[in-house]
């Protein structure tokens, strides 16, 4: 389908919410009619004012003229001066495509690449086209892959989908509206039914009669009556575009084969998956870790750490690239699955261009270091900015895990505290142990259902876990407090605590420790040794 039948088939949709509210106010003026025409008196005048108030939300919807624009997405902007390879790449990219070029590039720290166009009458006309380029996207990708990556989202401006994106969005955001108007005003008048029978059920009862119970479910169900038609056209119409959106990523995905090599485009296709989730655990793991205690990683490695996670993990990434995504197709899905895009590129006749452009993206930069740091700045808000900066990740590591442990309050230091009534410390917890109190302690802690059934050894076994993680977290928060744990930073691994030595020398053995303490004939010397050498 070209871009005029899409166009075409977008007003079609759209018109049809017009009509609808049309239809709808034609039948509520009908009912009006037949209100005064059949009825008299309060009948009419009922059926009268219901009409009304059911048009008012329809009316607002049908005259909302103008669709409301977003901001876009933080970037950093960057002018073919400061940029002249990449800006080079995308004209060029464009030209091939035939299309105009974007009129502003602007850097993000997402793993994504997006193109925008401010148009007018809905898409008639053009208008400012924005192009987005994640910087951690690019620190992922080979040359070749990003090429393809910005030949995609050249394809989507060359086949009109950003100046048809007006129409749909248009559509969407009106019956969405529509649908809020009518729920909004059904939650008003479940309220205030409810309001109004709880006021006479307390009359009620404070007249000594029985309060009735309060039951609301007919209020406003002419409005959720109303909300549920736009509803069904809603489906309908969200269904009908993001068909035509599927179609539109597949002929973009065409394009970029055409222009930057199938090979290119099907490996890019590949990354997408296993880099969001290297990158969701890089910003969760990582980038956030020192937030608690009021820090951030070093100037530049927000984003930029994720480039010496994606150099340390290469096994686990490729295990990622060979498993994509499989989950079933839905029609409300804007995209096709990867494993389906991945399929079809593949299949396209060899071009024998697989060995082109293996070097970095991020040599489309002239500095792509400086760019890393420049990106906090245009993108992270003023409360993150205030957060002072490491030195170092591992000061990130030690600084964020001892405000972690310092903090920390876990469910066996709650029990403590109120089953002995003092300072809940692991001195006190190791007393209660040596004196046989363990069990009754026990009983303080939120178990599951199955535990607090169990009685004797079965109890004990099932609360084992809960007394050792807390335990453990207790121990570890005293040696951090004592300035006598550490923890070795690592890129490949979950950071681990360095505890001190013992006396022979030799690393602390925690674990043995904790078991000593918490076995069936507790020994909690190994543990006190390890907290007082």
């Amino acid at each position: 389908m070209g871009p005029t039948l899409r166009a075409g088939h977008a007003l079609v949709l759209l018109a049809g919410f017009y009509l609808l509210s049309l239809i709808l106010l034609v039948a509520l003026g009908a009912l009006d009619w037949a209100a005064f025409t059949w009825t008299t008196g309060p009948v009419a005048l009922k059926l009268s004012v219901l009409s009304i108030v059911l048009a008012i939300p329809i009316a607002r919807g049908a005259l909302m003229l103008r669709t409301p624009k977003g901001d876009g997405m933080a970037g950093l902007p960057v002018d073919e001066s400061a940029e002249p390879r990449l800006w080079a790449t995308v004209r060029e990219l464009a030209q091939s495509i035939g299309t105009r070029a974007p009129d502003e590039i602007l850097l993000t720290g997402e793993v994504n690449a997006a193109v925008g166009e401010d148009t007018r009458f809905l898409g008639l006309v053009g208008g400012r086209r924005r192009l987005y380029i994640g910087l951690p996207l690019m620190a992922s990708l080979s040359e070749a892959q990003l090429r393809a990556v910005l030949a995609h989202e050249m394809g989507h401006y060359g086949n009109a989908d950003t100046r048809l994106g007006a129409i749909t969005a248009r559509g969407r955001i009106q019956v969405i509206r529509t649908i809020g108007h009518f729920q909004e005003r059904s939650d008003k008048s479940v309220a205030k039914e409810r309001a109004r029978q709880e006021e006479k059920a307390a009359k009620a009862v404070a007249n000594g009669r029985k309060a009735k119970e309060v039951h609301t479910a007919g209020a406003g169900i002419s409005y959720r009556a109303m909300a549920a038609v736009y509803t069904a056209y809603a489906k309908l119409y969200i269904r009908a575009t993001l068909s035509g959106a599927r179609r539109a990523e597949l002929a973009a995905d065409a394009a970029a084969a055409r222009i930057a090599g199938r090979e290119a485009t099907a490996s890019a296709l590949r990354e997408l998956p296993a880099l969001h989730e290297a990158h969701d655990f890089y910003m969760d793991a990582y980038a956030t870790l020192g937030v608690g205690a009021g820090l951030l990683p070093p100037p530049g490695q927000v984003f930029g750490g994720v480039r010496q996670l994606l150099a340390a993990r290469t096994d686990e990434l490729d295990e990622l690239r060979r498993r994509l995504p499989s989950q079933p197709s839905s029609p409300y899905d804007s995209h096709p699955s990867i494993a389906e895009r991945v399929a079809l590129i593949e299949a396209l006749p060899d071009d024998r261009r697989a060995a082109e452009g293996r070097d970095s993206a991020l040599l489309f930069l002239r500095d792509p270091d400086a760019t890393f740091t420049a990106l906090e700045g245009a993108v992270l808000s003023e409360q993150t900015h205030r957060l002072s900066r490491a030195g170092s990740w591992q000061e990130l590591l030690e600084s964020s895990m001892r405000a972690g442990l310092a903090t920390a309050d876990p469910p066996l230091r709650r029990a403590l505290a109120q089953y002995t009534g003092q300072e809940p410390t692991v001195a006190a917890l190791l007393r209660v142990i040596d004196e046989g109190r363990l069990g009754r302690l026990t009983d303080l802690l939120p178990l599951s259902a199955e535990a607090s059934a169990a009685t004797g050894r079965a109890r004990s076994e099932f609360a084992r876990p809960a007394l050792r993680a807390g335990l453990h977290q207790m121990a570890l928060a005293q040696l951090a407090a004592d300035s006598r744990l550490a923890w070795e930073f690592s890129w490949r691994e979950t950071a681990a605590a360095r505890l001190p030595a013992g006396p022979d020398g030799r690393p602390a053995d925690l674990d043995t420790a904790l078991d000593a303490a918490l076995r069936t004939a507790p020994d909690t010397a190994p543990l006190r040794a390890l907290l007082t050498h």
